[in-house]
């Protein structure tokens, strides 16, 4: 018997959309790249992207577990000789909220062009509307 290997044209997308007002920043990014990766279909495969859309509204109210908020810090370089830069976790949700969901969600992807794929497929809003009303996402609680 052999196995069964599905098409990506055989699998549907579907939209999901979660609120991540008061929802702890870790616990939602797995769940997160769960459903981007596949592993909620019964066909998930992987090496293949057969992940669904996942919308994030309200990531400015998203919040860390203990004291973890005053602690948390983001590192990135500029490339230029000295350019190591970081940020405080309270300082990137003020300036820019989208990233630090994105950031979360990359780091529990895969490290290659499957994961670059599979992250282009979130879309993240720092307040409560967002342009994709027409995919009619489902509701995640």
């Amino acid at each position: 018997m052999k196995t069964y290997v599905p098409k990506k044209d055989e699998v549907q997308g579907k939209w999901y959309l979660f609120d991540a007002n008061g929802m702890i920043l870790g616990r939602l990014a797995s769940r997160i790249a769960a459903i981007l990766r596949g592993k909620n279909r019964p066909q998930f495969t992987p090496h293949l992207d057969l992940g669904d859309h996942v919308i994030v509204i309200n990531a400015s109210k998203v919040r860390l577990s203990g004291k973890k908020a005053g602690i948390k810090t983001y590192f990135h370089h500029t490339g230029h000789p000295g350019g190591l830069r970081e940020e405080r976790f309270v300082d990137l949700l003020r300036r820019k909220p989208e990233e630090v969901i994105q950031h979360a969600v990359k780091g529990m992807l895969p490290h290659n062009r499957l994961g670059g794929k599979q992250i282009h497929k979130l879309k993240v809003y720092a307040g409560n509307t967002h342009p994709h009303t027409a995919q009619n996402p489902e509701v995640v609680a």
